[in-house]
């Protein structure tokens, strides 16, 4: 999921788009479960903003925002509310 997300004046990312875009994956997973599919696990791909081949730097797909200047990394909205349902195992 390709967003456009900066740092705001209280030094957060609020990727409220991603978090459901991702809710609503694991929503689907947690169904097809209920409905008898073996599902083993689940990935999210980009745990880091990082260069995308069609991309260049320009959208960010990661839960963690990375100053590519600086390095600096700074976990988005998204990322606290992955860590929740991670914690939970479950879709919050």
């Amino acid at each position: 999921m390709a967003g456009d997300e900066v740092i705001t004046d209280d030094g957060r990312i609020y990727d409220t788009d991603r978090i459901t875009f991702i809710r609503g994956h694991l929503t689907q997973l947690q169904r097809a479960t209920a409905e008898g599919v073996p599902v083993k696990g689940y990935f999210y791909w980009s745990t880091m903003d990082n260069l995308e081949w069609t991309a260049g730097f320009g959208n960010r797909f990661g839960l963690v925002y990375v100053d590519f200047k600086t390095q600096k990394r700074t976990p988005k909205m998204s990322a606290e509310w992955f860590r929740e349902a991670a914690k939970q195992n479950a879709v919050v």
